[in-house]
């Protein structure tokens, strides 16, 4: 269940059935900054077709400018979901053609439910996600992305965006158990507030 190269690598391959976009311009253009700012990868993303993918820690708006251009440097398809607000003209065009599907955060049993059908309508889809869900501080991840998985049966797969190394950490994929709290424990642990652009937010 792991992609075609493991350990450390500048940019890990996909596999087969991961699902892709970009061509070879865009790849080289996210390629040659993340070169300029420093950043590496360290690990791969599964070989599989459906699964999620959590994000942290998230303190900057520059996680999702790194995690755009990852997206690009893998030639990754990756789909988030974002506030209904940010979805508006002239912006929406934008966070629609990277990936982004506008949610209404005011009814979240409803959006969990709703992305589950997503995934069982898809034969294809990675869904990133940010736990935290916010850059403030928060004495706890939002649970919604667990059960998504849990409901759509795909596995999670932890990502951290390490500033202290400027690496990307891909950790193998993890499978939802029966027991949340146990889950949400190990998920937790492979994260710690040194990795953050902003420690004292994490």
């Amino acid at each position: 269940m792991s992609g075609r190269r493991e350990g450390r690598s500048p940019f890990p391959a996909l596999g087969d059935r991961v699902p892709r976009r970009g061509n070879a311009l865009t790849r080289a253009g996210a390629r040659a900054a993340l070169r300029w700012a420093g950043w590496r990868f360290e690990g791969a993303l599964p070989d599989l077709p459906r699964f999620v993918i959590i994000v942290a820690p998230h303190t900057s708006n520059w996680d999702f400018v790194l995690g755009v251009l990852a997206m690009f440097a893998l030639g990754l398809r990756g789909t988030f979901l974002g506030k209904d607000s940010i979805f508006r003209w002239p912006s929406g065009v934008v966070m629609r053609w990277l990936g982004g599907v506008p949610v209404d955060r005011s009814f979240p049993h409803q959006v969990v439910e709703q992305t589950i059908s997503y995934f069982h309508a898809s034969e294809r889809l990675v869904l990133a996600l940010s736990p935290e869900g916010t850059r403030k501080k928060r004495p706890k991840w939002r649970t919604g992305f667990y059960y998504v998985a849990r409901g759509a049966g795909v596995p999670i797969v932890p990502v951290a965006f390490d500033y202290s190394t400027r690496m990307f950490r891909i950790f193998p994929p993890f499978v939802a158990s029966d027991d949340a709290e146990r889950d949400f424990a190990s998920l937790h642990g492979l994260f710690h507030a040194g990795m953050a652009k902003r420690p004292s937010q994490y």
